[in-house]
């Protein structure tokens, strides 16, 4: 009932607003396994980004910005729900199927008693959208988009599914969406030797319908949908996440130069471009939130928009990509799957006309679960309880702010690791499920930001702070999420 009450109020709030006084409309747009340096105004130095430079023109770049986890599903948690990976249900990709056509779809579920950014805005009237890739729960799972708080979803429950660009069916709300003329055939293939002509590759490795031109479809209807009330928009483009696939028209944008040899697969798809195919994904995927952009600016809606872009990790170390070739994570260590610097910092954008200066950027150091105060205070909503972020307003507005708290992350594949950002330091565990004393190792990011250096032996009241900290979130409650539990097994 009182959620009710509330939303009526902010409804007749609403129409008796001027366009200048309506609550902001948001748009939060997630790249997958996108690099900290691989937009052109990060750094990159091949692949073209013009939409999203200009992005960063227009407003501000964050330059210490963390993900929510270094793979994708806890990071989108942490990211719907404010809550870092000590303080979560879902902190790791759990599957809940197998990778056959007739697997269940879905990652473990989002609980319902989760409160996301969604459900925190609809009380203001916010109407809300997920389009993309979510991996936070399958079909008639209580962790659904529509069961957490989003009106309208298109796009990929499950990730496994996501691994084919030219899926046989997308979801529409609790529908599939069965994608005409396309067959089923395994994300995961290798061939023994190079195919005689790129031809025969599309002609195998692709399809008719390639899924984010789709889901820039479905968001443009959102966008025409809601053109006159305020409204809360996550587009989760599955790219630049493998497989390496993109309509050829796309592919030949980049020179044949690039690429030496042929990627025959195995973890993923074969390609025989795969340096283009990668990049040629990235500059299409740019093109695509050009167009949203600009379909923003058609309805005379840029004004009262605020637009985010992140990413939900750091580049993927999966054969058939070459971070080295594009330095995807410039002088950071690690990769996706690995919580040094390179598997969690993100490239983060935000233009807010008017409120943000063009141009700017900010050292703050935020993280994916500050998404959600941040927006809690531009729109007045009330902060869930049990949320950890800290609102980064004062960042965007160009004032000083004061740090937060320590930023934390677990993550339980790889042996199992924890990370503490802490000012500068930063402190990690390793190994942690086979051996629960793992030293903690400790950089100084102001000098070394490479975490080349362990200062661990030179610094001992730190490395007990950043420890205490760590074992603060020991044991875990979750017993699927409990390092002690993990060690014993």
């Amino acid at each position: 009932m009182k959620s009710t009450l509330l939303s009526l109020l902010a409804l007749l709030l609403v129409a008796g607003c001027s366009t200048q006084d309506a609550p902001p409309n948001i748009i939060y747009i997630l790249a997958d396994d996108l690099g900290y340096n691989e937009l052109g105004a990060y750094g990159q130095q091949i692949i073209r980004t013009p939409t999203l430079d200009q992005l960063a023109s227009d407003g501000m770049m964050f330059t210490q910005h963390y993900s929510g986890s270094p793979v994708c599903a806890p990071s989108r948690g942490t990211l719907l729900t404010g809550k870092h990976t000590g303080n979560a249900y879902v902190r790791d990709n759990k599957e809940m199927g197998g990778w056959g056509p007739n697997e269940p779809e879905g990652q473990l579920p989002l609980l319902d008693s989760e409160v996301t950014i969604a459900e925190m805005l609809k009380p203001l009237g916010y109407q809300t959208g997920f389009i993309g890739k979510w991996g936070l729960g399958g079909p008639d799972s209580e962790g659904h988009p529509n069961n957490q708080g989003f009106d309208e979803f298109y796009g990929y429950l499950c990730q496994r599914v996501a691994h084919n660009y030219y899926p046989t069916h997308l979801w529409h709300n609790n529908e599939p969406d069965s994608l005409e003329g396309q067959e089923y055939f395994p994300a995961h293939q290798r061939i023994e030797a190079p195919l005689s002509s790129i031809d025969e590759y599309y002609a195998r490795f692709a399809g008719e319908h390639y899924a984010p031109d789709l889901m820039l479809d479905s968001a443009l209807e959102f966008l025409e949908a809601n053109r006159t009330n305020p409204f809360f928009l996550v587009f989760a483009t599955p790219v630049p996440h493998l497989a390496l696939q993109v309509p050829i028209e796309s592919l030949e944008e980049y020179p044949d130069s690039m690429d030496t040899e042929h990627f025959l697969g195995g973890s993923y798809l074969p390609h025989p471009r795969p340096k283009a195919a990668y990049a040629a994904m990235i500059t299409r995927m740019d093109r695509d939130i050009g167009t949203l952009l600009a379909r923003l600016e058609e309805y005379g809606l840029n004004e009262n928009t605020i637009v985010i872009f992140s990413s939900d990790n750091g580049t993927t170390y999966s054969r058939g990509t070459d971070a080295s070739y594009f330095n995807s994570v410039g002088n950071l260590r690690g990769l996706k799957g690995s919580v040094f610097e390179g598997g969690i910092r993100v490239p983060m954008i935000v233009r807010w006309p008017h409120n943000i200066a063009p141009g700017s950027s900010t050292d703050h150091v935020s993280a994916f679960w500050d998404v959600l105060p941040t927006i809690a205070e531009i729109t007045g909503a009330t902060v869930p309880d049990g949320v950890d972020g800290t609102s980064f307003l004062p960042a965007l507005k160009g004032t000083a702010q004061t740090a937060g708290s320590p930023l934390y992350w677990e993550y339980h594949s790889f042996g199992g690791m924890q990370a503490v950002r802490m000012g500068d330091w930063k402190g990690v565990r390793l190994e942690i499920r086979r051996q629960d004393d793992s030293p903690v190792l400790l950089f100084d990011l102001s000098t070394d930001v490479s975490e080349s250096h362990d200062v661990a032996s030179e610094n001992p009241e730190t490395v007990t702070m950043i420890r205490e900290i760590m074992d603060a979130r020991r044991p875990s409650e979750i017993e699927d999420w409990n390092f002690a539990r993990d060690v014993e097994r």
